[in-house]
C-alpha cells in the first residue's frame, strides 16, 4: 500500500496499488477461458435441427447420448441397455428433483431414442428433454 503525506499534518490518503490486482485477475481469466470448453459433458454428435431456444435448467441436467450406431452414453461414460433401467433408478434415487436431456444423433434409429425414453419413464423421471440444435435461418 502506497501512503501519501499532504502538506498538512495530520492528514493521510491511502492509496491501493491496482496493478497486482489486475494481474491475477488477468490470470484467472485466462485459465477459466481454457478450461471451460474442457468441461463439456458428454459425448459428440450430430444434433437434429429443430427448436429455437434452449430448456430452462438443461445446464444442471444430466446428459444421454445416443450415438449414430446406438451406443448409450451417461455423460461420457459407455452404458449397456441391459444395465440403463438399474443405473437411471440409482441416480433417481439419489436426487428425486433430477431431469435428463437426451442427446441423439440426428442418424440414430427412432426406436432406439424410444427404448431411452422409456427406461426413464420406468425409472420415474418426469424432467425429460431432446436436445436440438437451432434452426438457423439463411
Amino acid at each position: 500500500m502506497i501512503v501519501k503525506k499532504y502538506t498538512k499534518i495530520g492528514h493521510i490518503k491511502p492509496e491501493i496499488n491496482l496493478t497486482s490486482m489486475i494481474d491475477v485477475m488477468c490470470i484467472l481469466m485466462s485459465v477459466f477461458m481454457v478450461t471451460a470448453p474442457m468441461l463439456t459433458t458428454g459425448m459428440s454428435v450430430d444434433l437434429p435441427k429443430g427448436g429455437k431456444s434452449a430448456i430452462e435448467g438443461a445446464d444442471k441436467a444430466i446428459d444421454i447420448t445416443i450415438d449414430k450406431l446406438g451406443n448409450i452414453y451417461i455423460g461420457k461414460d459407455k452404458i449397456a441397455p441391459s444395465q440403463l433401467k438399474t443405473k437411471l433408478t440409482y441416480m433417481i434415487k439419489q436426487n428425486p428433483k433430477l431431469s435428463i436431456v437426451i442427446s441423439g444423433d440426428s442418424k440414430t434409429q427412432y426406436g432406439k431414442i424410444i427404448e431411452v425414453m422409456s427406461s426413464l419413464k420406468n425409472a420415474g423421471f418426469k424432467k425429460v428433454g431432446l436436445k436440438t440444435e437451432p434452426i438457423t435461418k439463411k
